[in-house]
């Protein structure tokens, strides 16, 4: 008699993979601060090993002022998933949508701590809908899919 195996699925670790914070030039502190914000997110997984993950969030955000860079910011926030006994066609959505909704609180406050130490006013990123990006960019593979076999 076999059992079913029991689908896990926990955050055994979150760290911050890789940082970086630059403010090329001083005398942005001395002009008005009228900022253009250039933010850009993405998200990757790798297998570690046959149950685990590592899920990564990476954000750069690029601050210009009278056309000038401000700051750049460069955080990685990670995670070490365990992950077993999930349906294969699972994995892509808790890879691809819940695990990032996990690590984005912990990027969010990672990317407002540099940007205040930095003597910037505070910096929150408007929350993501994981969920609704993931759906999202399924639509857009299935159409460029559809479109390569017309």
């Amino acid at each position: 008699m076999s059992e079913e195996q029991q689908a896990q699925l926990a955050l055994e670790r979150i760290y911050t993979k890789d940082v970086s914070f630059e403010v090329p030039g001083a005398q942005v502190f001395t002009q008005e601060w009228q900022p253009e914000l250039n933010i850009n997110l993405s998200s990757a997984a790798e297998k570690i090993d046959p149950t685990h993950y590592e899920v990564s969030l990476k954000v750069v955000v690029e601050a210009k002022n009278a056309n000038e860079t401000a700051f750049l910011v460069d955080v990685t926030q990670s995670g070490i998933f365990l992950i077993s006994g999930v349906e294969e066609d699972r994995l892509p959505y808790i890879l691809g949508a819940y695990c990032p909704n996990i690590l984005f609180p912990f990027l969010r406050e990672a990317v407002n701590d540099l940007v205040t130490k930095g003597s910037f006013p505070q910096l929150l990123l408007t929350p993501i809908n994981f969920d609704a990006e993931f759906e999202a960019n399924m639509q857009r593979a299935e159409m460029a899919a559809a479109q390569g076999q017309a």
